[in-house]
């Protein structure tokens, strides 16, 4: 690991208060929840199609975020 990124992640782990190797596995397990999270959207739009700008516009508000300015 890079001496920068084994700082950041001593760092990240101490403001939560936990050590690093917890902070690595749920940083590891966020990882795959994304991929596997990725591949059912990508399985999702291959049976039914892209989502829609509505659709990925309603989705950013339930979660919070800005609409996407980058979708059709």
């Amino acid at each position: 690991m890079p001496p920068d990124l084994g700082e950041g992640v001593r760092q990240a782990a101490a403001r939560q208060g936990t050590s690093v190797s917890t902070w690595l596995t749920e940083a590891a397990a966020d990882k795959l929840r994304n991929e596997f999270l990725g591949a059912a959207l990508d399985q999702w739009e291959a049976e039914d199609g892209p989502f829609t700008a509505d659709e990925l516009n309603d989705a950013a508000s339930r979660l919070g975020l800005a609409p996407r300015q980058d979708v059709a």
